[in-house]
């Protein structure tokens, strides 16, 4: 989701009780309004909304590079 990457959009790390507002999974984005109200967004729901948020001036932070990055194992070698 490289079209949500903006480089000013500082915050906080989402938290894993944090909830997308439109499905309750968890959410991977921040998209904070130019009225400063945050909206949390899945990494479906981000895709979706995304682009028109960016596009109203809102800044998003991207946190779903942790969908796809690799998990450490916890099992020893």
């Amino acid at each position: 989701m490289d079209v949500l990457a903006h480089p000013s959009a500082a915050g906080a790390p989402l938290e894993m009780t944090d909830r997308c507002d439109r499905c309750g999974s968890r959410a991977y984005l921040r998209a904070t309004l130019p009225s400063g109200q945050d909206l949390l967004f899945c990494g479906h729901h981000g895709g979706a909304h995304g682009p028109a948020l960016l596009a109203a001036g809102a800044l998003v932070h991207d946190e779903t590079a942790a969908l796809t990055a690799p998990r450490e194992s916890s099992a020893a070698a």
